[in-house]
């Protein structure tokens, strides 16, 4: 599979992400309606989008300029090879 790269797509893709989060989000306000659970979904949101921004901006930049990663599972692969590495030069 090949990267994405029309500006156009890549922002389609990001509408359609949000109006998913926002659809979910409606549905379990619907289903189960308070203020409690709609400040926790918000919360949620939040922090888990932050988390994301802290993974591959932040270390990126940050931390290690060689963090390059394509996703989650190919971060977890990373660190999984890092740590290899760091046991072998012990």
């Amino acid at each position: 599979m090949t990267d994405l790269k029309s500006k156009k797509w890549i922002v389609a893709k990001g509408v359609m992400f949000a109006g998913i989060a926002l659809a979910m989000a409606a549905l379990i306000l619907i289903e189960m309606p308070s203020v409690e659970l709609a400040v926790l979904l918000t919360l949620l949101v939040w922090a888990s989008c932050r988390f994301y921004y802290f993974l591959f901006y932040v270390l990126e930049q940050y931390v290690d300029p060689t963090m390059r990663f394509a996703g989650l599972i190919d971060l977890l692969m990373g660190m999984r090879q890092r740590r290899r590495q760091l046991r072998r030069d012990l």
